[in-house]
């Protein structure tokens, strides 16, 4: 027997994320269930909710574990690479899953992963090694430097993590229990309960951010309030915007900068002398909103697909008209001499 030959075979029968997803169905249902949602159906509205705050809170925690002294790499990428691997895993089980429960779908990848990855925060992150806000004994070309690898890295990184998630899904994809599962579809009671605890989980936020100690409120609580809608502002600039062009994801593109430029303009606000809970709520909408508005998974699985060079004129424009959005709106403030490069925002 051939071993080497079928083993052969069937790697080379395995499909590529291209195959299994395009830049014009990420954040669209798949169709293969049994049962039709349209794309503002309360069950993937609802759905979203939960997905958005472990999201943040996944983010926010991967963030708190990697910051510490000498760290050799910055925090963010941890939540970005874990975000993209995830959505390149769940591309592989895109019309299980839509057999299974749609919703639950794009709970994943655009709830979850979307706010898993940030786009905003790693914009602010490259301004900053251009600006040395931390203010490091280097000289301006070291500066660049670091702001240089940040863009590369996280590129990288973030397409690797989707190609290696969608490889890690092929391998298991064929096992029988697997697919055996997968052709289940989820009960009319199990859909219906699931819609009530995702309403409560929004409904949980607001006594989590007011009962629970203030020193919480910056770090998770306040981030919680506005994780929904900014990931339901994305959905709905997804569904209305990137079926414009096939060739530039439009949506996801006009989320991305959005987010940027409300997080320049928060940033701008923070660096003045605030009380605590302006700060708190600030912060909130920087980590909840402006994180969950923006995404980095999502950008990367289109970078991935988009054909004949458009990823990376897709890739490269998001980029810069980041970078341009930071400098119009931190920079002209810093160097007008109305903010400081470093916040001044009290928690206390």
């Amino acid at each position: 027997m051939d071993t080497n030959g079928d083993q052969t075979h069937r790697s080379s029968s395995r499909p590529s994320i291209d195959e299994d997803i395009s830049t014009d169905s990420i954040d669209r249902v798949p169709t293969a269930e049994p049962v039709s949602y349209p794309p503002y159906s309360p069950y993937i509205i609802t759905l979203l909710i939960p997905a958005s705050i472990f999201g943040v809170l996944a983010r926010l925690g991967l963030t708190a574990i990697a910051t510490h002294e000498g760290n050799a790499i910055f925090p963010l990428a941890y939540s970005q690479a874990l975000g993209c691997l995830l959505i390149g895993f769940t591309a592989r089980f895109r019309e299980s899953l839509g057999h299974y429960y749609g919703p639950l779908y794009i709970a994943i990848t655009t709830g979850f992963c979307g706010s898993l990855t940030t786009f905003s925060s790693w914009q602010m992150d490259i301004f900053d090694s251009w600006l040395n806000s931390g203010r490091y004994p280097r000289s301006g070309f070291y500066d660049a430097v670091d702001g240089v690898a940040k863009i590369a890295f996280t590129l990288a990184l973030s397409l690797g993590s989707v190609s290696f998630g969608h490889h890690m899904a092929c391998q298991v994809s064929d096992h029988p229990a697997l697919q055996k599962q997968t052709r289940r579809s989820i009960s009319k009671v199990l859909r219906t309960v699931l819609l009530m605890l995702s309403v409560l989980c929004y409904t949980a936020v607001f006594p989590a951010y007011l009962l629970m100690p203030r020193s919480f409120r910056h770090k998770a609580t306040a981030s919680l309030l506005f994780a929904f809608p900014g990931t339901f502002t994305r959905y709905t600039l997804s569904t209305w915007l990137n079926r414009v062009s096939q060739k530039f994801p439009m949506g996801t593109f006009t989320a991305n900068i959005l987010g940027t430029a409300i997080l320049a303009g928060l940033h701008v606000i923070q660096s003045q002398r605030t009380n605590g809970l302006v700060c708190s709520i600030l912060q909130g909408l920087i980590d909840g909103f402006c994180g969950c508005l923006t995404t980095v998974s999502t950008y990367a699985v289109e970078v991935r697909t988009l054909r004949g060079g458009w990823g990376w004129v897709y890739a490269i424009c998001s980029v810069l008209c980041g970078q341009i959005v930071m400098v119009l709106i931190v920079g002209s403030s810093i160097w007008a001499g109305g903010v400081e490069e470093r916040r001044d925002c009290s928690f206390e």
